[in-house]
């Protein structure tokens, strides 16, 4: 089965409403860097802090920069304000035992001294919660970043300016990307009237 985009907005909150109700902090975080990025979960769990603060300025960098695992191309999303929020509520909770240095994991495994989590945790987490709740539809870690492109396409954003910031090859994968269903379809004949 296809993994799909979160489409409810509800739904976004009541996934970040887990993570926080339960101190779950590592996981809200993914989630948000996920939803809000559109990076694949293997640049997510590769990111370092040095990656999003500049430690010498004191603040969160504008961006990410990074080169794509998959593509070998250069992806450079912004930090938005929620995120920088959700990064910022993390750091606070990991400050409270050490400070985090600019080499450390964003979303640092339990395990060892300094690593990331896995894919197979990212999807662990992820699938949980989204199981949890009884959220419809084949959630997963790509889910995150299908959900960044399905909202930007709902709110108007063109589909030419999605495949570039996915870094897609061709128009017609991020077609899929978008999992437009046939509600959607049937909306568009519904509302034009002529």
């Amino acid at each position: 089965m296809k993994t799909q985009p979160i489409r409810n907005t509800s739904d976004i909150q009541r996934l970040k409403e887990y993570f926080i109700n339960r101190h779950e902090w590592r996981d809200y975080t993914l989630f948000v860097l996920g939803i809000n990025t559109a990076l694949r979960i293997g640049d997510i769990i590769s990111l370092k802090w040095k990656d999003v603060y500049d430690f010498k300025e004191n603040k969160y960098k504008k961006h990410i920069y990074i080169v794509e695992q998959k593509t070998k191309k250069m992806a450079a999303p912004a930090l938005n304000n929620n995120t920088i929020a959700c990064l910022n509520l993390l750091r606070e909770k990991l400050e409270q035992v050490q400070p985090i240095q600019p080499e450390e994991y964003i979303l640092k495994s339990r395990k060892g001294n300094n690593s990331p989590i896995g894919r197979n945790r990212a999807y662990t987490v992820i699938k949980r919660a989204s199981d949890m709740l009884g959220i419809e539809g084949n959630i997963s870690c790509h889910s995150l970043r299908k959900t960044f492109g399905y909202h930007a396409w709902k709110q108007g954003i063109p589909p030419a300016l999605i495949m570039d910031l996915f870094n897609h090859s061709s128009i017609e994968i991020t077609k899929r990307y978008l999992s437009i269903d046939q509600d959607e379809r049937d909306s568009v004949y519904l509302s034009i009237e002529l």
